[in-house]
């Protein structure tokens, strides 16, 4: 996009209402305008052919063809613009929303509900709206199904791979914008016998991270599942993180006792509640230098302080790089810190993940052989 012109957006949403508080929305900011509107899915296709706008926000429940039916069909056509799902606080909405997410859908926002007004209405669905669609906008897409990508940060100087020194004893990740279809890429590559916990910070709301760990749980070999308080950090499962809620790892009550799950509801770091370096921090001080941490596409800077935590207790860090990120602010400030021992591109994580992994098994056999 030409610097100066105006970001044009299409809005397909069959409330004639939302359309018109969406429409305010976006003709508040001087460097938006609305390129057109759809009453329906099938309408909005045939815009976006004519309109070719940047940005499409889609409602996710639409009659003649809903948001996700028609996210897949506009993905299949080969339009790679940045598409934000409109959801509804419902269950319906969360579980349709979660699955656009993995489908490549860019973000999403939540209509308003319970304002006192329209006035009011509009406000809140400013503050959320506009710094996605200006962060979704920033770039240029690149030929990637289904992403797009927008590093908020100049971009590195070469980069040189760091050796892996310490063996990994338990794998945390943090993961912001684009990570349910980053998640949903690397999560199913990690066998049922792979010898780590795997804790993850996707930042989500409330009523999304349990359906989003149901959802992970039926496409992953290792059980998913929502943090519970209390709950036994066991290898070979995955935790994610309960929306609004950080989670952190403690040390067993008593040797010989596995390390336990905390959730609390202190203040949000980075604006952010869970937050990547609560856990990363938390990690750091049970697993010492046995935490690999992985650090996936998303804005901010959430991870990078924590990913400095657990290089300085000797652990480990991998973070994505900028072509295969949907939005590469969290990546890039670790990569750009010089934090990260490996720079990959997602498709290649899970792999190098393995690897290093491998090395935890090679050392348990070998201590026990030597023990026999």
């Amino acid at each position: 996009m030409a610097s100066g012109d105006r970001i044009r957006i299409l809005i397909a949403d069959d409330s004639a209402v939302m359309r018109s508080l969406l429409r305010a929305v976006v003709s508040s900011d001087a460097g938006l305008e609305v390129a057109g509107t759809a009453a329906d899915g099938q309408a909005a296709l045939g815009a976006i052919e004519t309109l070719r706008p940047d940005l499409v926000l889609l409602d996710v429940e639409m009659p003649v063809m809903d948001g996700l039916v028609t996210l897949r069909k506009l993905r299949a056509q080969g339009h790679r613009m940045p598409v934000i799902m409109c959801s509804s606080l419902t269950q319906r909405g969360a579980k349709v929303t979660i699955e656009a997410l993995a489908s490549g859908a860019s973000d999403y926002v939540a209509k308003p509900a319970g304002q006192s007004g329209r006035e009011a209405a509009m406000q809140t669905l400013t503050q959320d709206l506009i710094p996605k669609i200006q962060a979704l906008t920033s770039q240029p897409q690149p030929a990637l199904p289904g992403a797009a990508r927008i590093p908020l940060l100049a971009p590195m100087a070469p980069f040189k791979a760091q050796p892996v020194l310490s063996i990994p004893t338990a794998l945390a990740i943090g993961v912001s914008t684009g990570g349910p279809a980053a998640l949903d890429i690397l999560l199913p590559g990690l066998p049922a016998n792979f010898p780590l916990p795997v804790l993850i910070v996707q930042h989500m709301p409330e009523l999304f991270t349990k359906l989003f760990a149901e959802r992970l749980n039926g496409r992953c070999a290792l059980q998913v599942r929502e943090a519970v308080e209390g709950e036994p950090v066991r290898a070979g499962s995955m935790y994610i993180a309960k929306g609004n809620w950080h989670m952190e790892v403690l040390s067993g009550a008593r040797i010989g006792l596995p390390p336990t799950l905390h959730l609390s509801q202190g203040p949000p770091e980075n604006h952010c509640r869970p937050a990547a370096d609560v856990l990363f921090r938390s990690a750091a001080a049970v697993y010492g230098a046995g935490v690999l941490a992985v650090v996936l596409t998303g804005m901010g800077t959430d991870g990078m302080l924590g990913a400095r935590f657990i290089r300085e207790h000797g652990g480990s860090v991998l973070a994505q790089d900028q072509a295969s990120s949907a939005v590469w602010g969290m990546p890039g400030a670790v990569a750009n810190a010089g934090l990260a021992h490996k720079v990959l591109p997602l498709n290649a994580i899970a792999a190098e993940i393995l690897r290093l992994a491998s090395r935890a098994q090679t050392e348990t056999r070998e201590l026990r052989e030597s023990v026999a």
